[in-house]
């Protein structure tokens, strides 16, 4: 027995060595680095790149060979006047051209002179690349504010959990202490069995926050990067205490970039639209070598050609396609001002609404630790008189439950307190 016990310390004793301890600043570095749906949205910048490199493509001469070979089982007939081989006028013979085997080899060049929906292309694909990255720009910050609400939460439970631990301690001696009583005869058990109860109480809500903090350990490990079996431990719990307001905090809101973005985009879009009415030039050059041969006659003849062209593209008519398209894209143009002025209005109703929040929880906060006081010195005064018998039991029950739900109301405060920090700083874009 002693043994296992020895092999279960030191299990424990390893774990808790290589638990992963985090501060809030350090989770977001990790997060940066490691967050799945932050790689994502970096990777889309890569594959935006990438897209406008393969377009720029388009602007290069493209070459391009082609090798066939054919049995002409049937060769191909043609019907021409008989008088050409001797015939009699008026009359037709079907004369079949060609051999039966055909290999046939073509080169060919193109290359683009004029394309007005290139150029309007690389335009876009500059401007999606604005978009993409501002895209991701809101991305960090609202992984940063999850990851945040996460760590505030966790330190959040961990302090709830010491205080009810606390509490245990103390019920536990308070029941120890009127045990000895009742052996007494001085007490009635009924008493011990309320301290009892409230003590049950006590443990079934300690593992409700031990399930609460497994879950919030688990959401963390995710957004973080770590993997489900890494131990972790906060560096300290004093993060919850302090604010996470920085002065003159610089306003950067992506929101309102990203549609600036899009309204440029809609610029391009209409000016593509333009240029498809007007045509398209390309000079186009062809080799091409053809081997015919019949080997019943014993013939072989080799056969080149070649040539160059331009070649003028121009649609004169689409059915009124473009002219629908540049409709849609002037509505488009109004539905992105509209979004403009609501998403500015919205965030500077959500910025002022968070200050409010702040100035509210500030003041909730300090009434709660002045409860949390006042609790504690009840219930202090509350367990000495019950130990001199001047109050019953059901007293004491009464100062403990005041206590609990004074803890609760700090600790709920505290993160009701960080949680309108963090929701300014979103709607600033500035949580770092």
């Amino acid at each position: 027995m002693k043994i296992y016990l020895f092999f279960i310390s030191s299990f424990l004793s390893i774990t808790a060595l290589q638990a992963q301890t985090l501060d809030l600043a350090t989770c977001f570095k990790m997060a940066d680095s490691a967050n799945i749906t932050l790689r994502n949205s970096r990777l889309d910048i890569e594959i935006n790149q990438k897209q406008k490199n393969a377009y720029l493509a388009s602007r290069y001469p493209r070459i391009t060979a082609t090798g066939d070979y054919k049995y002409n089982a049937i060769i191909p007939g043609q019907v021409v006047p008989a008088q050409f081989f001797g015939g009699a006028p008026g009359t037709y013979a079907t004369v079949q051209f060609g051999v039966p085997y055909n290999l046939s080899n073509t080169v060919q060049l193109t290359q683009i002179l004029y394309n007005p929906q290139v150029n309007y292309g690389l335009s876009a694909l500059d401007i999606n690349q604005k978009i993409v990255e501002i895209q991701s720009q809101l991305t960090t910050q609202e992984v940063r504010q999850q990851v945040a609400s996460t760590f505030f939460n966790l330190q959040a439970i961990g302090r709830q959990i010491l205080f009810v631990e606390g509490n245990i301690s103390n019920m536990d001696k308070l029941i120890s202490n009127l045990e000895k009583t009742y052996e007494q005869g001085l007490v009635i058990g009924t008493d011990v069995d309320k301290l009892k109860i409230s003590r049950l109480s006590l443990l079934n809500n300690q593992q409700s926050l031990n399930a609460t903090k497994f879950q919030l350990e688990s959401l963390l490990r995710i957004l973080i990067g770590l993997k489900n079996d890494t131990p972790i431990a906060l560096l300290s719990d004093d993060m919850i205490e302090k604010s996470i307001l920085i002065d003159n905090s610089s306003v950067s809101r992506p929101e309102l970039l990203l549609i600036q973005s899009q309204q440029e985009m809609n610029i391009e879009e209409r000016k593509g639209t333009s240029m498809s009415y007007l045509p398209s030039l390309s000079f186009y050059g062809s080799y091409n070598y053809t081997y015919n041969m019949k080997p019943a006659d014993d013939f072989r003849v080799g056969i080149n050609s070649a040539f160059i062209g331009l070649r003028l593209d121009w649609t004169l008519f689409d059915g009124f396609e473009k002219y629908n398209k540049q409709k849609m894209n002037l509505m488009n143009k109004d539905k992105l001002n509209n979004q403009l002025d609501l998403t500015t209005q919205q965030l500077n109703l959500q910025t002022e609404n968070a200050k409010n929040q702040i100035e509210i929880q500030t003041s909730s906060l300090n009434i709660a630790k002045e409860q949390l006081v006042l609790a504690t010195r009840v219930y202090d005064q509350s367990t000495a008189q019950y130990n001199l018998g001047t109050i019953s039991t059901n007293e004491l029950i009464q100062a403990d439950n005041g206590l609990q739900q004074a803890q609760t109301n700090v600790v709920a405060a505290y993160i009701q307190l960080r949680q309108a920090e963090l929701t300014f700083l979103r709607s600033i874009g500035n949580i770092k």
